[in-house]
């Protein structure tokens, strides 16, 4: 068994008993195995590797459009002022989002009676048409982002862009 034996690092095994040097052998034989074993795993392992950071780079976009929408409700809640200035809100959703390349906001504002805040009125004739004396105008703002981002890498069988949305909505402060 010891003439099979032929690198520097197995001649240690020599000096135990049969079962130990027979399977030392066997390991001493099988040097590349690691080396073919990692040859075959490793495209996979960089794809993997790949596709989570392409996920969490997307995850990071949608946060980011998300919450600009979120900015930009947040401007026009403020008064009856910043409620009708469309281009401070979308002003101020683009710029809170400035590592998302390509977002674009669109603002509205609507008005409700205090009776009925889900059916919209005009803002201009809310004060007739929540004529009731205990009833009073309620007034929102609305915000809408999107942006398309494209991936890193294209894959087959998944599209090459992704168009992220966020939309938010806040009552005026009174």
């Amino acid at each position: 068994m010891t003439d099979v034996i032929k690198d520097n690092s197995c001649k240690d095994f020599r000096r135990r008993g049969k079962f130990h040097l027979a399977s030392r052998v066997v390991m001493c034989n099988d040097v590349g195995q690691a080396l073919v074993e990692l040859a075959l795993l490793f495209p996979m392992l960089i794809l993997l590797i790949v596709g989570a950071a392409e996920f969490g780079r997307l995850a990071y976009a949608a946060i980011e459009v998300s919450t600009a929408a979120r900015a930009g409700v947040a401007y026009g809640a403020q008064s009856h002022i910043t409620a009708s200035d469309y281009a401070g809100m979308q002003l101020a959703a683009t710029q809170d989002a400035p590592n998302v390349a390509g977002i674009s906001a669109t603002a509205t504002n609507y008005c409700a009676c205090s009776s009925a805040p889900s059916a919209p009125v005009s803002c201009t004739t809310v004060l007739t048409s929540c004529s009731p004396a205990p009833l009073h105008s309620l007034e929102y703002v609305h915000v809408n982002t999107s942006a398309t981002v494209d991936t890193m890498f294209n894959y087959p069988g998944f599209p090459h862009a992704f168009t992220l949305t966020g939309q938010a909505t806040m009552r005026v402060e009174q």
